[in-house]
């Protein structure tokens, strides 16, 4: 026999868990393109395995196949960064969920963090010059950067309109960069390090907003072609995918010495202000 007071205590109980769980569950447009991001990063490693790495275990290493496949791996990474830039506006223009926040955390974890970390480690172990023990400790620390990174832009505060630290984005695509250079191992070894630290800085980058995210958008566009190009074995496609990535490289290098310039000509502009108003 049901008690009815009971009955009634729990019926309230019942309806606010249903009015409530579907709120925090249900996906917006804005979700939907985070996890977009999040298969393109787990699509990124599943080529670069069966396309690189398993044929140059197996001894059925095909140059054109290994060739086709990386371009693939790098051309998801680069979907997943339109993905990333595209939820964010989606999310301000219309709705985001409260899943949001986590969602794009943890797809930005498999893209930019373990998609390249993951390329390093294939690259120690397939090119000639390399040392399969150290690129995995180099994949590791680029690993830690983008979890330290996300972990502090989860908890830090800062003024609208910049980020604080080389955002994981453009850190995966600068990193993968570096290894399709295919310099010698110690600098691209010094190079990668150099862009984790980048990652884990205190240097400020832009958003990409208004004109920049259209620039940024162009860039990764031309970049899917010049990578197309060079898996398709096109004439002058190595020049276009070395000089797409030497470009990548060097935008990797100068931003933070913008940054840096512009820090300090306002350190010293506010300092002459300092001066000028304790004058008599």
């Amino acid at each position: 026999m049901i008690d009815p007071e009971t009955q009634a205590g729990w019926a309230p109980e019942t309806e606010e868990a249903d009015d409530d769980m579907p709120l925090s569950t249900r996906l917006s447009i804005a979700d939907t393109l985070t996890l977009g991001n999040a298969i393109c990063g787990f699509m990124a490693v599943y080529f670069t395995t069966t396309g690189v790495l398993i044929p140059h275990l197996t001894g059925t290493d095909d140059g054109g196949m290994a060739r086709h496949s990386a371009a693939m791996a790098v051309i998801l990474i680069l979907l997943a960064s339109i993905f990333d830039l595209f939820d964010g506006l989606v999310a301000r223009k219309l709705r985001s969920s409260a899943m949001g926040a986590e969602l794009d955390n943890l797809s930005d974890l498999i893209s930019f963090g373990l998609a390249p970390a993951y390329f390093v480690v294939t690259w120690g172990m397939v090119a000639q010059d390399a040392h399969q023990r150290v690129s995995v400790v180099a994949a590791v620390v680029v690993l830690l950067a983008v979890v330290l990174r996300l972990a502090r832009f989860s908890c830090v505060t800062l003024r609208d309109g910049i980020f604080q630290g080389m955002p994981s984005p453009f850190g995966a695509l600068t990193v993968v960069a570096i290894v399709l250079l295919e310099l010698p191992f110690i600098p691209t070894l010094l190079a990668i390090i150099g862009v984790a630290w980048l990652m884990v800085s205190r240097v400020e980058y832009p958003k990409p907003r208004g004109r920049l995210a259209v620039a940024m958008l162009s860039w990764i566009v031309l970049s899917m072609g010049m990578l197309a190009a060079w898996a398709l074995d096109a004439p002058g496609g190595m020049l276009l995918l070395q000089t797409g990535c030497a470009l990548q490289v060097v935008l990797g290098a100068m931003i933070p010495l913008f940054a840096t310039a512009r820090r300090v000509n306002t350190f010293r502009g506010n300092r002459r202000e300092a001066r000028a108003t304790q004058l008599p």
